[in-house]
């Protein structure tokens, strides 16, 4: 095979998004690389800011045959100054993927045929060259199926933890918890005795979690949330939030049940509010709405932003690679993850599998095997 067949995007001057089917040259690997041929990819919120971005999906429009297909949808007027920089671009999109090691250059030879999991963006192709160093060596048996999900979710839930501790807090708040991510947390919260607040929108989500072991799951969706909110807050102590939602009230809401806690065990009133420190970082960006802060949390708080890759280079290689050796250990148990269906470059660009994966719900994720 001379070629390799890859998933594009683009965004067009004239406010339209493509998404397409492209052949590449197929790669050659360096002294210090590897090809892997990719066999499982999954399809992440994180994927979908680049795959649909600020795209008005209920104006996709599928041409072309199912073999090649050509989807086109609207970008907002108002979303085009944002998307400056990426104009008429045509971009490889997925982030993390797994699969069997091809070839690989002089000083790599030792993952000649060894599955891998790798995040190297592009990995919606058939066959994608990295540095050998980019890549977790999967232990025998792992399947690429099941490596797929081993950099983005796994490293992200064990980063949580892992700023726990840097930042001095005892005990997390999780968001949106019934997710894949969400539900790995749980596990490793269990594993490494971490009091955990989770918080999901649907009564069968709390069954879920409560099924694999989770003590504090909250239903925003019920009208006692926030006073459960505050009653397991009082029992975990919990001060530090991740959400992944982004927009609406929910960062405020924890803050504020947060500060209500806190003054609970308060030996004496301040005016300026509890003086325990409360940090939420948004991680995610499911509610796409304006976030909106109720100023009733006291005066020692903070509001912020975390992604992987600052954090990776804040706890230096050394520490990221015994992470990265606890994924691979439990890839099967604690990171395990499941999925909705598995489908082919082409079927991703299915209307109906758009319509699925685009909606971002919890149970519904896709997997893309580019060699399908």
């Amino acid at each position: 095979m001379s070629t390799s067949l890859q998933l594009r995007t683009k965004i067009s001057s004239e406010g339209k998004l493509e998404l397409s089917l492209e052949s590449v040259p197929m790669p050659t690997p360096g002294d210090d690389e590897v090809v892997i041929k990719i066999e499982a990819s999954p399809i992440n919120p994180s994927d979908l800011g680049l795959l649909i971005g600020p795209a008005d999906v209920s104006t996709m429009v599928v041409e072309g045959d199912a073999s090649n297909p050509v989807v086109t949808m609207d970008v907002p007027a108002s979303m085009m100054l944002a998307m400056a920089a990426r104009l008429d671009q045509s971009l490889p999109a997925g982030n993390e993927g797994a699969g069997v090691v091809v070839a690989a250059g002089a000083n790599a030879q030792n993952l000649m045929g060894k599955v891998v999991g790798v995040a190297g963006g592009a990995m919606y192709s058939q066959y994608r060259c990295v540095s050998a160093n980019a890549c977790i060596e999967m232990n025998e048996g792992t399947t690429p199926a099941e490596a797929a999900s081993c950099f983005v979710n796994p490293l992200t839930a064990l980063g949580m933890v892992e700023t726990m501790r840097m930042e001095n807090h005892t005990a997390l708040v999780h968001t949106a918890a019934a997710s894949n991510l969400g539900q790995m947390l749980v596990k490793i919260c269990l594993s490494d005795d971490v009091p955990l607040v989770n918080i999901v929108r649907k009564e069968e989500h709390v069954a879920l979690l409560k099924s694999i072991g989770a003590k504090y799951v909250c239903n925003s969706s019920d009208d006692n949330f926030k006073n459960d909110l505050v009653d397991a807050l009082v029992e975990t102590g919990a001060t530090l939030a991740f959400d992944a939602t982004g927009g609406g009230r929910l960062a405020s809401d924890i803050l504020s049940a947060m500060e209500v806690s806190a003054n609970k065990t308060a030996k004496e009133y301040s005016r300026y509010g509890s003086d325990t420190y409360k940090q939420v970082y948004i991680y995610g960006g499911l509610d796409r709405s304006p976030t909106t802060l109720n100023r009733a949390f006291g005066m020692s708080w903070g509001l912020g932003g975390w992604l992987l890759t600052p954090f990776i280079g804040k706890i230096g290689m050394p520490r990221f690679m015994e992470l990265r050796q606890r994924v691979a250990d439990e890839m099967t148990t604690t990171f395990g993850s499941t999925y909705t269906a598995v489908v082919s470059l082409s079927e991703a660009l299915s209307s109906e599998a758009i319509a699925v994966y685009a909606k971002q719900a919890t149970g519904e994720k896709y997997l893309i095997n580019p060699n399908k």
